[in-house]
């Protein structure tokens, strides 16, 4: 039985085992799904922990995204661009980092069929998650980025020196462009009801994204949607990083039809 599991502080409303024990059960694979909390004073022990446990692949989430860099072997390129690591494998001793949120964020536009290349985009909020977003915007040719918090914060600035090439501003009444993407909290379970920013600045885009997935229709694409913008909600994004990562670990491809039978069992079960 191999073991894999998910990695960071506070873990209790996490959907990931779901996901997982579907694939295995699915897919015939041999594996077990577990929540492992670590305190912030452990985390320089997590890979060898893993080692020591036999513990084959771990999901990384908050707070250790980062934090873990200097003890990974090897890094892979979207992990060296965005500066941060969601999905880490050992094999023969060694350890090995990614990133599946980029991917995860793809497939999410793919399958919402929002267009990046040429259009200019603006990213609200500056924590982890920005960081895969933006790398992946960048990748996908868009034209603009601008990323927006509500104070010129360090971690608005930090953004900034680590990717050149996108524009900083603060929530301000004017934003506007092609496609706008959450990447903040707000309108999260329970705290429904909220959006990052008002109607006023939706209707100035042409695309909504919410990399939120509980609920699956946020406030913020409540009036999106009424507005008659492109949506797309964040649930697909969380399948297929979790997709991507037993990619890694598994060291095989599987059907593009697996995001699809997740996003319904999820939908239908497990989100509120």
């Amino acid at each position: 039985m191999k073991t894999y599991g998910l990695i960071g502080e506070k873990l209790s409303h996490s959907l990931s085992p779901v996901i997982h024990q579907y694939i295995f059960e699915n897919y015939n694979i041999k594996g077990y799904y577990s929540l492992y909390e670590v305190e912030k004073s452990n985390a320089e022990n997590i890979i060898e922990g893993m080692k020591i446990m036999g513990i084959e692949g771990v999901n990384i989430t908050i707070p250790y995204k980062e934090t873990l860099f200097p003890k990974i072997d090897f890094l892979s390129e979207e992990v060296r661009k965005i500066g941060a690591v969601n999905v880490l494998k050992v094999k023969d001793g060694k350890s090995y980092g990614y990133n599946s949120d980029y991917y995860g964020f793809i497939r999410l536009l793919e399958r919402g069929e929002i267009e990046i290349k040429g259009k200019s985009c603006v990213v609200l909020g500056t924590g982890g998650a920005a960081k895969s977003v933006i790398t992946a915007l960048h990748d996908l040719g868009a034209e603009s980025i601008k990323v927006v918090s509500r104070t010129l914060s360090s971690k608005l600035t930090d953004l900034l020196e680590k990717f050149p090439y996108i524009n900083i501003a603060i929530y301000e009444n004017f934003l506007e462009g092609d496609v706008v993407i959450n990447t903040t909290p707000v309108g999260m379970y329970p705290n429904v009801g909220v959006s990052p920013v008002d109607e006023e600045v939706i209707k100035r885009f042409t695309a909504a994204v919410d990399i939120v997935y509980n609920p699956l229709r946020t406030e913020f694409l409540n009036l999106a949607e009424k507005n008659g913008l492109q949506c797309a909600d964040g649930l697909y994004m969380l399948i297929e990083q979790a997709v991507k990562a037993q990619e890694i670990w598994q060291e095989r491809e599987f059907d593009d039809s697996l995001g699809e039978e997740l996003y319904n069992y999820l939908a239908d079960n497990f989100i509120k």
